[in-house]
């Protein structure tokens, strides 16, 4: 993983952990006096059926893997502040607009952006999100309280903010509720299992891992023939409306990411690829014509399965194998 990279995204997403196979809610230190990047352990999981709602005070710069009610206020102006939240895969997010003390006129902001953005880049994809981009913002100083939710269209979900004057503030309650058929999804975990399903829809779906796997494919249901075929500089899967392709590359965005393979045709496994970019997706095209499926399972590549035959360095390329 590229330096820069790993900076920019230690906090928010090398933390997620896997336990047992299952995903846990985790949260970062609550300690003022410890570096807000660093993880603490997975004793602070918490299944919220049943219980009374969280409560916590939210940093400048925070990220959220659970339910519950969150409270920014300003002790010195803050001016680039970001909040990302991540849930199970198989889950919207609705962020509540609780209340909000802030001054507008003053150019403080407040905004929910439906995804992620990080470095410029935005997951999910234009192309893969039902909205277009414009309409993925919902910023307060434009709509006030008159829009008091705001729900993700996947698993992921993240709120800007810029407070000046110290005491203001706002504060919002986050829920999840279920997606029976998830579409774009950033795995919490490095290792894992999933089955993407797009039943007669004209639309991309995108299930990102942050980190160099191996991905191992056990079914592809599309509604034609059986197949794996590489991809190569003028190939592809052509014509064929329903296909799957493994992209890889360093950044959040899948159509700025580099094709390694497609996999145009329905087959039965296993047919697994070792992918060391920062990045990882599975990603299915569908016409709308078919119920179209593809079930694969995840694990993070061990240090030593980075260097290619030839012994170059993951850091000068993304390395992919059959």
């Amino acid at each position: 993983m590229s330096p820069s990279f790993r900076l920019q995204c230690r906090f928010i997403l090398i933390f997620l952990v896997a336990l047992r196979g299952e995903s846990r809610y985790l949260e970062l230190r609550e300690a003022g006096d410890q570096d807000p990047f660093l993880l603490l352990g997975a004793h602070l999981k918490r299944e919220l059926a049943g219980e009374p709602l969280y409560r916590r005070a939210l940093r400048c710069l925070d990220m959220l893997s659970l339910q519950g009610q969150f409270t920014f206020t300003a002790d010195r102006p803050q001016l680039h502040c970001a909040a990302f939240f991540i849930s199970e895969p198989e889950e919207f997010i609705t962020i509540y607009l609780d209340l909000v003390s802030m001054d507008c006129q003053g150019g403080d902001f407040l905004q929910v952006f439906d995804g992620w953005i990080l470095k410029g880049e935005k997951f999910p994809s234009s192309q893969d999100h039902p909205l277009p981009t414009t309409e993925r913002y919902v910023d307060f100083c434009e709509s006030g309280l008159g829009r008091r939710s705001i729900r993700s269209s996947q698993n992921v979900a993240m709120i800007f903010f810029r407070v000046h004057e110290p005491g203001n503030g706002f504060t919002v309650t986050v829920r999840t509720d279920p997606n029976l058929f998830p579409c774009n999804v950033i795995s919490q975990t490095p290792n894992g299992r999933f089955t993407l399903v797009v039943p007669h829809q004209h639309r991309n779906c995108s299930f990102s891992i942050i980190y160099p796997v191996m991905i191992k494919i056990s079914d592809l249901t599309l509604g034609h023939l059986n197949g794996l075929q590489l991809k190569k500089p003028t190939a592809g899967c052509g014509g064929k409306g329903d296909f799957v392709e493994l992209l890889g590359g360093s950044g959040l965005d899948p159509s700025k990411m580099m094709p390694l393979a497609d996999l145009c045709y329905p087959f039965h496994g296993p047919a697994q690829m070792k992918i060391g970019c920062d990045n990882s997706v599975v990603r299915m095209v569908s016409s709308g014509k078919h119920v179209n499926r593809v079930s694969f399972e995840y694990r993070q590549l061990e240090p030593y399965e980075l260097e290619n035959p030839n012994g170059n360095s993951i850091r000068e390329f993304c390395l992919s194998a059959l």
